[in-house]
């Protein structure tokens, strides 16, 4: 069997035993094993918390920014539950393109819904912070919003544009 085939088969395990335990898993349990995974360029055990339809177009999204694009460290840094049914995650995350070298730092709003008892990540955008590849910006003149409902710009494509501007102002750091 070649590696290639070895590390798909590896990949659809632990994507299908993330499946498996989601059931019991809290909306932190949830957001850690995501951010981890996108960490970690787990994208297979990322995309579990993914809809099952974008799954697919996540993993290669993720696979082609992850040619340049290094995380180096994410913070959680507010949880905000609306209901039993819908959260918005801060998270700041430190990066850098393979290609600069200049370490970045990011602040991305992730609203998360819940259906049944799993929690999924629906949309991803920054908040404030440096432009980041493959992080959508919030629609123009309207902020981190719920608006931008596009599932091929939720969690953006591998985007590089702008990835060294500075802070929009919106907000200090």
């Amino acid at each position: 069997m070649s590696m290639r085939a070895i590390l798909l088969a590896s990949c659809l395990v632990a994507a299908a035993c993330g499946t498996t335990q989601r059931h019991t898993e809290t909306l932190a349990d949830t957001i850690r094993s995501y951010n981890d995974g996108v960490r970690w360029e787990r994208f297979a055990v990322a995309a579990v918390a993914v809809p099952p339809a974008e799954r697919a177009d996540f993993v290669d999204e993720m696979d082609q920014r992850a040619k340049d694009l290094r995380i180096s460290d994410y913070e959680v840094v507010k949880v905000d539950q609306k209901g039993e049914k819908l959260a918005r995650v801060q998270v700041k995350m430190q990066w850098y393109l393979d290609s600069v070298g200049t370490l970045r730092e990011t602040h991305a709003l992730q609203t998360w819904e819940r259906k049944g008892k799993t929690w999924w990540i629906v949309k991803e955008e920054r908040l404030r912070g440096d432009e980041m590849p493959g992080l959508p910006e919030p629609p123009d003149g309207e902020g981190p919003t719920a608006s931008a409902q596009d599932p091929a710009t939720r969690r953006g494509g591998a985007r590089t544009e702008g990835a060294e501007t500075e802070d929009d102002g919106a907000k200090p750091r």
